[in-house]
């Protein structure tokens, strides 16, 4: 019996996964849980299998069917992942998973090594992607995942000062985006350009704050300031 067994496993074959799957999904701000999903997914590729289903992945996990699900869309929508359309022989239409963008992420990254003074804007995009998702406590909506393109395609604002903003509100208890987006404006419409810059322009504020205390009602030791009432 156990040598029927092992010749069944044997006979499953092997998966052969390329090295930078394990060396670049950090950097890319992809988890570990994102990471082993598209392993498995990458297995059944391999496979001849180029489109899993929810159900398919997570028996070979320890995820629920709409948590990967879920996974499969944040992937898709990080631009790690790939839904195609493809037609067979015959003329019918069929649907594959591609690993394509996920290389194509990791060339840009390595390309970023080679050449520091380029843009590493994708190595950034994932880190900060990832920094406002572990801050909101649950992963980003499609439209907020576009609000952040916008401030970096259309505002032109850096990586840093975004961070920077996130902090702010965060220290202000106004975790959402309308907040961040504002911050960011008062901060581009008074010159501010660096966090430094960003962290000294606040405590103006939050020092104006202190001085309107009185021996009744003392100014808080570290007072928030409503960045949506800004003049």
């Amino acid at each position: 019996m156990e040598r029927d067994v092992m010749i069944k496993l044997l006979e499953q074959g092997h998966v052969s996964i390329p090295a930078v799957f394990l060396d670049y999904y950090d950097a890319l701000g992809i988890d570990e849980k994102d990471m082993m999903l598209l392993l498995h997914i990458h297995r059944f590729i391999q496979q001849g299998h180029t489109f899993p289903t929810p159900e398919q992945l997570a028996q070979k996990m320890t995820l629920t069917v709409n948590t990967c699900q879920e996974a499969i869309g944040r992937l898709l929508k990080r631009g790690v992942l790939r839904l195609e359309q493809k037609e067979d022989d015959n003329g019918l239409m069929y649907e594959k998973y591609s690993l394509g963008p996920f290389y194509d992420k990791v060339f840009a990254y390595l390309e970023a090594e080679q050449a520091p003074e380029k843009n590493k804007s994708d190595l950034d995009a994932g880190e900060l992607y990832r920094l406002f998702e572990n801050e909101f406590g649950r992963p980003l909506s499609p439209m907020e995942g576009e609000t952040l393109a916008m401030w970096v395609d259309q505002d032109h604002y850096t990586y840093p000062l975004m961070r920077a903003a996130l902090r702010e509100a965060v220290i202000s208890g106004k975790l959402n985006l309308r907040y961040i987006d504002r911050i960011l404006f008062e901060w581009q419409k008074n010159g501010i350009k660096t966090p430094e810059e960003a962290d000294a322009f606040s405590e103006k504020f939050r020092q104006k704050q202190r001085g309107k205390g009185t021996a009744e009602q003392p100014a808080q030791p570290y007072p928030n300031y409503n960045w949506l009432e800004a003049d």
